[in-house]
């Protein structure tokens, strides 16, 4: 039995994840497959974008969250929620912040930076990184999460792989999502 220093899973970011892709099984196969979908899917990373907005949208609970000024954004904010559109100025720089993150899980190198980078995807979406307005709920983030899985689920059984591809290719972005997961909900723990 490998033994497990928890108190270390809580503070050390690269030990965490080493942990968990040990334990999830993803490894070089995975990350293999998931930059080998980069030529199909990297065309419909905007179709894509435009989905994830038009479920945010959609709810109150998710679009209210567009209304404070986003980390980095220095243009006009919205003085609502009901005058918040998909055109404003703030969201087609939030969907360009979508896409490029969208892209960078099938391009870059799974190393140190992309640990990092993963990690900060779930701590801006709370006040210990970017904007101290910005605090979206959990439960927000999991919905999000789960549609921005299936979103990927459907689209690659769209793309007319083989079935060995596409059960490699379904299997490691399953396993990479719940890492993504992980490091959304590790910010939402206690202090």
């Amino acid at each position: 039995m490998k033994q497990i220093d928890e108190a270390q899973l809580e503070s050390d970011l690269a030990y965490r994840f080493g942990y968990l892709t040990e334990f999830m099984g993803f490894g070089e196969d995975d990350i293999v497959a998931i930059h080998g979908a980069a030529s199909h899917l990297a065309p419909l990373v905007p179709t894509l974008v435009d989905a994830v907005y038009d479920k945010l949208f959609s709810y109150s609970s998710t679009k209210r969250h567009f209304v404070p000024r986003q980390s980095g954004y220095e243009g006009e904010v919205p003085q609502d929620i009901d005058s918040l559109t998909q055109d404003h100025e703030m969201i087609e720089f939030r969907k360009q912040h979508l896409g490029r993150y969208l892209t960078a899980l099938v391009t870059k190198p799974y190393d140190g930076t992309m640990l990092n980078y993963l990690d900060v995807v779930g701590k801006i979406h709370t006040p210990k990184a970017g904007s101290p307005e910005l605090d979206v709920p959990l439960v927000q983030m999991n919905a999000l999460m789960g549609f921005v899985s299936d979103a990927l689920v459907s689209t690659i059984f769209g793309l007319g792989l083989d079935s060995a591809t596409q059960a490699t290719t379904l299997r490691a972005f399953n396993k990479l999502l719940w890492l993504q997961n992980d490091l959304i909900t590790r910010h939402y723990q206690a202090a």
